[in-house]
């Protein structure tokens, strides 16, 4: 069994126009595209109540940093109250669009010995304390920092992207 420490934990919100399928494609492009994640859609739900939408989305990302690191992101989304509007762009041409409210939810997770390579018997189990405790202390710290950074430089990117789609 891999040992798994959350390192990262936060929420953004944000409420205003966006396009949907564009907000979602610019989120799958930048973790899979840019960074190399591997992701899995483990939830997609819409619920229509007039003309209202709620849409709530979850992925698994994945990405394999070594041999025994592993970086794993837990993400939802959560869109409420989302209308499909018809907006006046600054060039006089009409343009479909959301509004609504977004909400994205980001978990960070460090995965050590994630093929458990140390877990086949006792002496590996004790061996793989020794060598986390005294050889790689200082790396499982820089992975975390790492993970932690990366975590929010996305939910930044998100939170931009929302902010700018909002002003066009």
């Amino acid at each position: 069994m891999s040992e798994k420490d959350t390192i990262y934990n936060s929420k953004i919100k944000s409420t205003g126009l966006f396009n949907f399928a564009d907000f979602y494609s610019f989120c799958y492009s930048w973790l899979v595209d840019s960074e190399g994640y591997i992701i899995t859609e483990d939830k997609y739900t819409e619920k229509i109540a007039g003309d209202q939408k709620t849409v709530e989305v979850e992925w698994t990302g994945n990405k394999k940093i070594t041999d025994y690191f592993k970086n794993q992101l837990k993400i939802k989304f959560r869109i409420t109250n989302m209308t499909q509007v018809e907006i006046t762009d600054s060039a006089g041409r009409k343009k479909k669009m959301n509004n609504g409210t977004a909400e994205v939810a980001l978990k960070g997770i460090l995965l050590r010995d994630f093929d458990s390579k140390f877990e086949t018997t006792a002496t590996k189990k004790f061996l793989r304390g020794i060598y986390e405790k005294w050889v790689i202390a200082s790396r499982v710290d820089e992975m975390q920092t790492n993970l932690a950074k990366f975590c929010d430089s996305f939910l930044a990117e998100i939170k931009a992207y929302l902010d700018l789609e909002g002003k066009k």
